[in-house]
């Protein structure tokens, strides 16, 4: 890990952290996949449960509820226990692998919990275990870095997955993710060190240490997360709905767009440090606005549909990779706090654009869910010029 710093922000350690970074991805693309499937194959889902978009949507949105348990967790991480919070998050991740494998619509809300619960807790250790190694003036590179996991989860996962669908059945993917996951946590908990504990003054609330200039780059991250959810979790049914895609199709798509992400979450990597990360969440939140108005007026053209898709995924991941780095500078003195905070913001802001966007798709086609995601779009924008006067370096 490039430039990592302690708590207190002096550099204590060179380039030894980076194996560290690279188990922290790595373990993250698992439960990733174990995610981003659920939505690139829905239309397979649906066939399994009997089942229609509206109703997986809701479960989906609905399940974006355990996000809200990071909260429970941050004076933990502001306590230096990362590596536990990150390998039970996985072993959760595990967990709800094994439990869909029921094949009903109940296991398989079980199972979305779980996995929700998982991902969120993991992404925030994950985060606050960077923040607390890397200085603010290099934290885009780690952090682009770490978030290649949800490029890579689809562009080397779709395929596999695909393969393992068309062949054995949509069951063969969870066993698959069961056994990635968990081989990822046994990996975690050999790669990370011991925790180096830390006092933290006690609070009876969560929200007390969190100033008040912090919440624009939580609800701006928490807006952008918005305005891309809006719109994945309803691409596979549409692109099979409107265009006739099948199982092969779809996972063709999906691994372009974790091309077009890794490119995004690359970019970010490179560059966002030199141009500024509050300039960098402007210019992926543009590219965002601008596939949504190419999907808009696709009017039945597949090839229009897909240029607004990928130009809208590149736009979102840069953007929103770059709004974390935003978030983990947002109060350095409660650091697992404050992102455990901004991931609950965001989770609410998620499963209810989920819910809603599912509803205004089944009455109104993607229009209506373009018109969600402009919503949340145009909130993160005024967030995010809102934060342009905090102090902190650009």
């Amino acid at each position: 890990m490039t430039t990592p710093v302690s708590p207190s922000g002096d550099d204590v350690v060179g380039s030894s952290h980076r194996a560290e970074l690279v188990a922290l991805t790595a373990a993250k693309s698992t439960s990733n996949l174990a995610l981003r499937w659920v939505t690139a194959f829905l239309p397979t889902l649906e066939r399994a449960f009997s089942t229609s978009t509206g109703t997986l949507t809701g479960i989906l949105g609905l399940a974006e509820l355990g996000g809200l348990t990071t909260p429970l967790f941050g004076k933990t991480l502001d306590r230096g226990r990362h590596r536990l919070i990150f390998v039970a998050s996985l072993l959760l991740v595990t967990a709800s692998s094994v439990i869909a494998l029921g094949g009903s619509i109940a296991t398989f809300s079980i199972a979305m919990l779980f996995l929700i619960v998982g991902v969120s807790n993991l992404t925030v250790a994950g985060l606050a275990f960077i923040g607390d190694r890397v200085s603010y003036s290099s934290r885009g590179r780690a952090i682009g870095t770490f978030e290649t996991s949800w490029a890579l989860s689809l562009l080397i996962g779709a395929p596999f997955l695909a393969f393992l669908i068309d062949r054995f059945g949509w069951r063969s993917a969870y066993i698959a993710l069961a056994v990635l996951t968990g081989l990822a946590a046994l990996a975690t908990l050999r790669s990370l060190p011991a925790p180096q504990l830390r006092d933290t003054t006690s609070s009876k609330s969560i929200f007390v240490g969190i100033p008040r200039n912090a919440w624009p780059p939580l609800i701006a991250s928490a807006g952008v997360a918005g305005a891309g959810i809006s719109v994945f979790v309803v691409t596979g049914a549409w692109l099979s709905d409107d265009y006739g895609l099948g199982v092969a199709g779809l996972g063709a798509i999906a691994t372009a767009f974790g091309a077009a992400e890794l490119a995004s979450s690359s970019a970010v990597a490179l560059i966002a440090d030199r141009i500024g990360i509050r300039r960098s969440v402007a210019i992926g939140g543009s590219l965002l606005g601008a596939g949504l108005l190419i999907v808009a007026v696709s009017d039945g053209s597949v090839v229009t549909a897909l240029i607004g898709l990928f130009i809208l995924v590149i736009g979102f991941e840069y953007g929103f990779v770059a709004s974390l780095s935003l978030m983990t500078e947002a109060a350095p003195d409660a650091r697992g706090t404050a992102l455990a905070v901004g991931n609950a913001l965001g989770t609410i802001t998620r499963a209810g654009l989920i819910v809603i966007s599912g509803q205004c798709y089944e009455r109104f086609g993607i229009l209506g869910t373009v018109a969600v995601s402009a919503c949340a779009l145009s909130v993160a924008g005024a967030a995010l010029t809102i934060d342009r006067h905090r102090r902190v370096g650009q």
